[in-house]
């Protein structure tokens, strides 16, 4: 029926490639490999990685993205590129960068010459500096949001101290009575 000879099998198997017909690269990337000379030149901009287990303690600076998964306290200063606090990453820093997004914990300050992003499942304690600010339904943040158009790279984080417009009051304690036994008088 239909012009189909009665013994014919339908193939299943995947159809060959020819040797001239282009083939599907399966090697990633991702990892620096270079483009096969069909294909374009992919511009990328350089990526550094802090992985889980990785803690760092210090100033941590550089010139290009960085994303981190593990633990870092001290400083961070990537002024003119972007990071990317994974879900597993853990902070405790002061943070200067052009876009800052947020998945993991974030204690400390941030200031970002474009954007700060905290996701669903970011956690930020203290205060923000940028032009643009996103807080995802679900974030967590306790602090002060500063979106004035005047941050840039002026304007950097300082290591032991929130910039002098950030800082914070500190509840004064009231003074305590001087304490003298209570006197009483008999009838």
């Amino acid at each position: 029926m239909w012009n189909r000879k009665e013994n014919e099998i339908p193939s299943t198997s995947p159809q060959r490639l020819s040797d001239d017909s282009p083939r599907p690269s399966i090697v990633s990337k991702e990892f620096g490999d270079a483009p096969s000379p069909s294909s374009p030149q992919i511009q990328r901009t350089p990526r550094g990685s802090v992985g889980k287990s990785i803690c760092i303690r210090g100033e941590l600076t550089g010139n290009e993205d960085l994303t981190i998964e593990g633990t870092v306290e001290g400083k961070i200063d990537l002024m003119d590129h972007n990071l990317t606090i994974g879900s597993s990453g853990r902070i405790k820093a002061e943070i200067g960068a052009k876009k800052v997004m947020i998945e993991g914990e974030v204690k400390g300050n941030i200031v970002a010459s474009d954007k700060v992003e905290v996701a669903s499942t970011g956690r930020v304690l203290g205060d923000i500096q940028a032009p643009r600010v996103v807080l995802a339904d679900g974030a967590h943040f306790k602090g002060m949001v500063n979106m004035s158009e005047n941050v840039g790279a002026a304007t950097r984080p300082a290591a032991s101290a929130a910039p002098a417009d950030l800082k914070k009051p500190q509840p004064q304690k009231p003074a305590m009575a001087e304490e003298r036994p209570l006197a009483v008088k008999s009838a």
